[in-house]
């Protein structure tokens, strides 16, 4: 039986500066954040399809009361969205990972929910 790789990614804004014990820095969001220049942001790879749908970001809209939903609703979809989490799975797997997002909340964004789900390998509901 082969052991378990913990896989435990770091968070950042992408409106902070990039360092270079950020790793892979992997954003983790649907649209490029807003002012940021890609040449500034220094990102490796942009993995669009692991973000919340469109219809639930818009349904959340960052809305304190709604995060418990969002985030059994954002766990659902990615359970239901197995090329994406493996995808970065893999890149986690080869070393020190940053997942990087644009909300302005750092307790209640989708990027936090991504890392839970990473870490405790999708089995949290």
């Amino acid at each position: 039986m082969t052991e378990r790789i913990p896989l435990a990614p770091r968070l950042k804004r992408a409106y902070e500066p990039a360092a270079r014990s950020d790793g892979t820095r992997v954003l983790v969001e649907r649209l490029w954040p807003r002012g940021l220049r890609k040449a500034d942001a220094r990102i490796d790879l942009w993995l669009k399809d692991i973000a919340p749908s469109p219809e639930l970001r818009t349904w959340y809209a960052h809305d304190p009361a709604k995060w418990p939903e969002f985030q059994q609703r954002y766990r659902k979809e990615l359970r239901s969205n197995p090329q994406a989490v493996q995808r970065l799975r893999e890149i986690l797997e080869k070393g020190t990972v940053t997942l990087v997002f644009a909300a302005r909340d750092e307790k209640r964004n989708s990027a936090l929910v991504l890392k839970e789900f990473m870490e405790s390998g999708g089995n949290r509901d």
